[in-house]
């Protein structure tokens, strides 16, 4: 009986750090960078529409409400995703040589080479 129906009832203001101004910490913190910065596209239609999807992925044991635990789990996900995508992205430039390895000289040199 006290199971919300509508997607729409689950869904509350979303509440802001105290330590960053603005709500795109938190966007980033649930979403990730890249899928918060697609949100900011988004009519606020489509917006709680997806969301609503994402939180049907975050609720684990599929009774209609999320736990503090369920939302740290994905936003532990959201910020490891992130750091792998990161991680990636950047390994190419500190790889000089293309050796899958990086070396401390390749790294001085992608870091500081403009300096040295």
């Amino acid at each position: 009986l006290g199971k919300p129906t509508a997607r729409q009832e689950r869904a509350r203001p979303a509440a802001q750090h105290e330590d960053r101004p603005g709500f795109q910490y938190d966007h980033e913190a649930f979403l990730g960078k890249e899928e918060a910065r697609s949100f900011d596209q988004l009519s606020p239609e489509e917006s709680r529409e997806r969301l609503g999807k994402i939180v049907d992925r975050i609720d684990d044991n599929k009774d209609g409400y999320l736990t503090t635990e369920e939302l740290k789990t994905w936003i532990k996900r959201v910020q490891k995703r992130y750091i792998y995508e990161n991680v990636a992205k950047v390994w190419k430039d500190y790889d000089l040589n293309k050796d899958n390895k990086i070396a401390w000289e390749e790294y001085k040199q992608a870091t500081y080479g403009y300096y040295l």
